[in-house]
């Protein structure tokens, strides 16, 4: 065995970063000695965070072959599925070596082939000589290196091998921490392919704001909620801040620490919803290149937001409410069952009960999820809030564009109150974002949307319209108050229909009811 002529393959080695690349240039570098017949390397079956399953420590599994055979089919020496693709460690001349950790060298031996579990192969092929080498690296054998020759070898070709198998086990255990940084690396990119965006919008809504009886009681409901493991399913209209609400719950919960993966259900297509939720093995349809994890395996530990819940088409639920009930799922392709600890919170701007009554929603599953509803108000329900939010608002699109925040007045606060707000919270932030962008000299000017009700009568009140100073609350629902019952008082106590004081507040009936119940006002009774 010539060292000369393995120096080009060592130096190689040193560049390699794929476990198959610096297998391949070992054995072949060995194969291309004079008189060899066969080079291999079986390596210990050690476990990797990146494995899908936990693999035998106790054996030996053939990893690379090459050789030049006697035989025409010579392809055969490169097959890694033939009989002698396992051994157990401390079985035959291999697994000793495993073992062990030392060498074994049959300089000579003759017509004797009975060591070789296949002897009618050794005299075939003319075998005269056999050296093993475990493949050390810091004190772990990750293998062993076995080289069958023609011609009967020296001593020093023992020693030329432990040489060159201690230049492998390097290159070997670099290549395998590298491509175990990659499929690691592969993972995080992927959680932070869910996460990142996470992150960025719990940022961007803060804090839940308010001090309405509306918004307390959802507070106090969270506060409920929170510290139990229940499905908790969020129903309201869209832009009230239902994820808002999910987060608390989150934040409150015990599962804190752990991670909040969020779906948005009306997002994923029918055909992309089991590989989205439960994740897919490499090669289970076009397109999957790689294993991937789904969004439960994700959440596993913490909270799964379902946004948009009622938007899983029928036909898909079922497969959602086995996971639900079991805490088990198998990724798409896989046949290994996996189980996951995961609180679901679900949120939905549909009447499910309604749809699940219908038969276009699950009964079964509107039930797992409906452990404990909570309602999240509408903005036209809690107008006590307005004042706070639209504050935050500008302050935080001010800080963002990097001006002054324009003046909140109290013509703007009223203003702002009368409209309806069909798009809610979310609606309110982009009127006062745009508010932010348009106004000059800190004055600020308001561009309501056209859908809202422009022209209502002025409310009769003695404070200059323009005043800067600032209402307290009471001050506010008391001149709220005032005006209501001033508009009673012209329409005698009638609140819906032609001369009623929503006609003439140009409120909605149903909105100003509540209002007049929220504030304690009697109406006069109608003659």
């Amino acid at each position: 065995m010539n060292y000369e002529m393995l120096q080009p393959a060592i130096l190689q080695l040193a560049y390699e970063r794929t476990l198959a690349g610096a297998l391949t240039k070992i054995v072949g570098s060995l194969a291309q000695q004079p008189d060899t017949a066969l080079s291999r390397i079986w390596m210990v079956e050690n476990s990797t965070p990146c494995d899908e399953e936990p693999k035998p420590s106790d054996e030996l599994r053939l990893v690379a072959s090459d050789g030049r055979s006697l035989d025409p089919d010579v392809a055969r020496y490169r097959n890694l599925d033939g009989d002698f693709k396992t051994f157990k460690i401390g079985d035959r001349k291999v697994g000793k070596i495993a073992a062990t950790g030392d060498p074994v060298f049959l300089q000579n031996v003759g017509d004797e082939n009975s060591w070789m579990r296949d002897p009618e192969w050794g005299a075939k092929e003319g075998i005269k000589s056999f050296a093993g080498q475990p493949l050390v690296f810091r004190g772990e054998i990750l293998g062993v290196l076995a080289v069958f020759s023609r011609s009967i070898l020296e001593s020093a070709a023992l020693e030329t091998l432990r040489h060159f198998a201690d230049h492998a086990a390097s290159a070997i255990s670099n290549a395998r921490a590298f491509e175990e940084i990659d499929c690691l690396r592969s993972q995080l990119e992927l959680e932070n392919e869910y996460l990142r965006q996470e992150v960025l919008e719990a940022h961007s809504h803060g804090a839940i704001l308010g001090e309405s009886p509306a918004l307390n009681k959802v507070l106090h409901q969270i506060e409920l909620v929170a510290p139990t493991d229940s499905t908790v399913l969020i129903e309201g209209e869209s832009g009230t801040g239902k994820e808002l609400i999910a987060r608390a719950i989150h934040a409150q919960s015990s599962r804190a620490d752990g991670p909040m993966i969020k779906v948005n259900c009306a997002s994923i297509s029918k055909e992309l919803f089991e590989s989205e939720f439960f994740g897919h093995v490499k090669g289970a349809f076009t397109g999957a290149i790689n294993d991937r994890a789904g969004r439960f395996e994700l959440a596993d530990g913490g909270t799964l937001f379902l946004d948009e819940v009622g938007e899983i088409p029928l036909e898909l639920q079922g497969k959602l409410l086995r996971v639900l009930q079991e805490g088990e799922f198998e990724r798409v392709g896989d046949e290994t069952m996996r189980t996951v600890d995961v609180r679901i919170v679900a949120a939905t701007n549909r009447n499910l009960k309604a749809e699940a009554d219908a038969g276009s929603f699950r009964q079964d599953l509107y039930f797992r999820l409906s452990v404990f509803p909570v309602e999240s108000p509408s903005l036209r329900d809690r107008p006590e809030d307005v004042p706070i939010l639209a504050t935050h608002f500008l302050e935080t699109a001010a800080e963002r564009f990097r001006i002054t925040p324009p003046k909140l007045k109290q013509r703007h606060v009223i203003q702002l109150q009368q409209y309806e707000w069909p798009g809610n919270v979310r609606e309110l932030q982009n009127v006062l974002e745009r508010a932010v962008i348009t106004s000059q000299n800190e004055t600020l000017t308001l561009d309501l949307p056209e859908a809202a009700p422009r022209t209502r009568k002025p409310v009769s009140t003695s404070l200059p319209a323009d005043v800067d100073d600032i209402m307290t609350y009471g001050e506010f629902w008391a001149l709220e108050k005032r005006n209501i019952q001033t508009a009673l008082s012209r329409s005698n106590g009638k609140v819906a229909g032609r001369g009623g004081a929503a006609e003439l507040l140009q409120a909605n009936p149903t909105t100003l009811a509540s209002r007049i119940k929220r504030l304690g006002i009697e109406k006069s009774p109608q003659q």
